[in-house]
């Protein structure tokens, strides 16, 4: 019952890894808590046919393991957070996409060619496109990253990558809700506290987000920040006023609401990590995302398993995220094809 229940709970996770190959570690993360993702960053990625080699072989431990295949997902914005580079297909991210002569046909161009690319080498998920709307001078993290300061713009845009992403077989996650495009600080350092009414809100931060669920976007991600009109005291990310009662409840958005990085200094320099997965999946997230320290998704699985057992959390909130999470893969995994190595070295033009 206990080990049913953390494997159940581990489809919750989704973990970094610390380098180019499966390591005991993440194969332990996969075998024995049946954690739901992989994210992959610079540190994971050498080129096109070790990353393929290393989606293949995390793939084939999970469906071994548990027959779940995995989320393996990469931040590929273009600009400056490309975890891909050359010879995969370099961008030059939203903000020139957005200042382009035919701006979508650029964003189609964008979706289209990196969701291809993706999915050759075995990966899933893209965690783009950024739908902020920038309002005055953005922090300096998300500089480049943004469509622009028009809701209507930026919703086109977004919606336009979602669409061509997803049409080509890689999940799109919408981020960072309900808009960080008015953060005066960087939140992989500190918590930001964006001063704006529920009007601004509604009219103008929110118009991408509901343009993306009306695309069908996977997932949508949430933003590391107190927005005092909506919570005054809880950042979005750990805040059910926010996640279950605005963008499910209001928004009636039915797919997967995936945190930001539960290490960054917004939430971290606040809780410990396992707490905030805890504080996380009780305000309505499913995907809890922890992208370094593997010991911290050990401690969030077992956290939550007891709490679980105590009864302080009802399993029909575990069941409502596990039916998100199996209904998602099945859209979009369900007739997965394994990597072929040589598709890859033929594609890139790569020697043996």
């Amino acid at each position: 019952m206990t080990k049913d229940l953390q494997s159940r709970i581990g489809q919750l996770f989704m973990a970094g890894m610390p380098g180019t190959g499966p390591d005991e570690n993440t194969l332990s993360l996969i075998r024995e808590f049946n954690v739901g993702g992989i994210i992959f960053f610079s540190r994971n990625i050498e080129d096109p046919v070790q990353i393929s080699r290393l989606c293949r072989d995390l793939q084939r431990e999970a469906l071994k393991s548990w027959g779940v295949p995995l989320f393996l997902a990469v931040d590929q914005e273009g600009g400056r957070v490309a975890r891909l580079r050359e010879p995969f297909t370099s961008f030059p991210g939203n903000s020139a996409i957005a200042s382009s002569e035919e701006p979508t046909k650029q964003a189609e161009e964008f979706g289209t060619v990196t969701a291809r690319e993706m999915k050759l080498v075995g990966l899933n998920m893209n965690l783009a496109p950024v739908v902020d709307v920038r309002k005055g001078e953005l922090e300096k993290h998300l500089q480049g990253r943004t469509f622009g300061e028009s809701p209507e713009k930026v919703a086109l845009l977004g919606r336009t990558v979602i669409r061509c992403l997803q049409e080509n077989g890689v999940m799109a996650v919408a981020k960072h809700f309900p808009g960080l495009g008015q953060a005066k600080v960087d939140p992989h350092l500190h918590l930001p506290r964006i001063e704006t009414s529920t009007e601004e809100i509604e009219k103008v931060s929110l118009v991408p987000f509901a343009a993306a669920i009306d695309q069908g976007v996977a997932g949508i991600m949430s933003s590391h920040a107190i927005y005092p009109a909506l919570d005054p005291e809880r950042p979005a990310t750990l805040a059910r006023k926010v996640l279950t009662h605005l963008l499910r409840d209001t928004m009636a958005f039915q797919g997967l609401m995936i945190t930001d990085d539960l290490e960054m200094g917004a939430i971290a320099g606040q809780r410990h990590v396992a707490d905030a997965s805890l504080l996380a999946f009780q305000a309505g997230a499913d995907v809890l995302l922890i992208c370094k320290g593997q010991e911290h998704v050990a401690e969030g699985c077992r956290l939550l398993r007891d709490c679980l057992l105590k009864g302080q959390i009802q399993e029909e909130r575990l069941v409502q995220s596990l039916k998100r999470i199996e209904s998602t893969k099945a859209r979009f995994l369900g007739k997965r094809e394994e990597t072929s190595l040589a598709a890859v070295k033929e594609y890139f033009k790569m020697s043996a």
